[in-house]
């Protein structure tokens, strides 16, 4: 199979589909790879690190989608990539399409096969290519929420851990998944008084057995939720409904109420969010306020340390790559229930049930796409 990797254009997106590591592999199975000049820069891995390990360098994006058979991505198509897709091509990459219509429009227009990274299963469940990424934004998420702490930003003026003497600020997770397991793990690291909610029993005794008296384990309700919201001083967003748009889980109205100079983190910002009042932010410009509360609602968050994020989604991706380019794609989804689960666009369809409701499209299952 021809394979294409272009260089990323979102907003301050470092990250690179393929590391040369993945590339030699690849290669080693008798495909090809087309490589966008300068797309693995941002992680340290220059032109002559990708042509060493197999890849052929091209000049534009345009001639990487002229050319391969399956795009291997990281963010979701900008709208000048989705134009340049076609029928029968694969992409194969974050889409995040229940918050996003016009995406999802420009892909069903395009024809592609689209594999989110985000809806594949793994096969003792979970999600084995989202992982990753949750794992990095969750540990950023305490990393950026201290610094929107600081004053200078806005903050309460607050040292995450406190001093001795001076009490530590409190940190309420939202989500006791993958991203708030590892938010809890950083906020506790740094010293502070964190509170995690979730609606799983089983979820709480995990974090229970494994932090004991460092952390507070809540059962989530819009009580609880409320009452620890509002109290206080961090509140990382952290749930997920994979595949679908977060729920809102903190109001307007409870927002208005909280501390003044406290700070919001909407990590579940890529599904639309789990705050009322968030909207997408960038690393360029990745705060805003409402009635004097910060918030931090950055899409890409793993894209600020993009070297380590790169190759920790490699690691992962790589088997799938490689099902996909060796079988090709009818049968590597055919073979995979969990690879399978992925498929959420083709033809023109719309192939995954929590898209297709959030957005208002027919469902056609993806047992059945694979035989158009």
């Amino acid at each position: 199979m021809l394979i294409g990797v272009p260089r990323e254009i979102k907003n301050n997106e470092f990250r690179v589909g393929m590391t040369p590591g993945s590339v030699r592999e690849l290669s080693a199975h008798g495909h090809r790879v087309l490589i966008e000049a300068h797309a693995g820069a941002g992680i340290g891995c220059d032109d002559p690190h990708y042509h060493a390990a197999g890849a052929e360098i091209v000049d534009s994006a345009a001639e990487v989608f002229a050319r391969a058979e399956m795009i291997v991505k990281v963010k979701e198509p900008q709208p000048a990539e989705c134009a340049l897709l076609r029928p029968g091509q694969v992409l194969f990459t974050y889409l995040h399409l229940a918050p996003d219509p016009e995406q999802t429009r420009a892909l069903l227009a395009s024809g592609c096969t689209a594999i989110a990274y985000e809806t594949v299963v793994g096969a003792h469940g979970g999600l084995p290519l989202l992982a990753p990424m949750s794992e990095v934004a969750g540990r950023m998420a305490i990393q950026a929420g201290a610094h929107c702490l600081e004053k200078e930003n806005g903050g309460l003026g607050m040292l995450l851990g406190g001093v001795p003497g001076v009490a530590a600020a409190k940190v309420v997770i939202i989500g006791g998944g993958v991203v708030g397991a590892n938010a809890v793990r950083i906020a506790v690291g740094m010293g502070a008084n964190v509170f995690v909610l979730d609606r799983s029993i089983e979820r709480l005794k995990q974090l229970d057995e494994q932090y004991g008296a460092q952390i507070a384990t809540v059962f989530s309700t819009r009580e609880s939720v409320e009452a620890h919201v509002l109290d206080a001083d961090l509140v990382v967003g952290a749930v997920l409904v994979p595949g679908a748009a977060a729920p809102k889980l903190v109001s307007r109205a409870q927002v208005t109420q909280m501390k003044k100079g406290s700070v919001l983190v909407d990590v579940a910002i890529d599904q639309g969010g789990c705050f009322e009042t968030s909207h997408p932010t960038t690393h360029a410009d990745p705060i805003y306020v409402v009635d004097e509360v910060i918030h931090y609602c950055v899409a890409n968050m793993p894209g600020a340390v993009p070297r380590t994020s790169t190759f920790a989604l490699n690691n992962a991706t790589l088997p799938y790559t490689l099902a996909l380019a060796d079988k090709g794609w009818r049968r590597a989804l055919g073979d995979d229930a969990g690879l399978r689960a992925g498929l959420n666009v083709h033809a023109g369809h719309v192939t995954y049930a929590a898209v297709a409701e959030a957005l208002g499209y027919a469902h056609l299952p993806a047992e059945e796409a694979l035989r158009h």
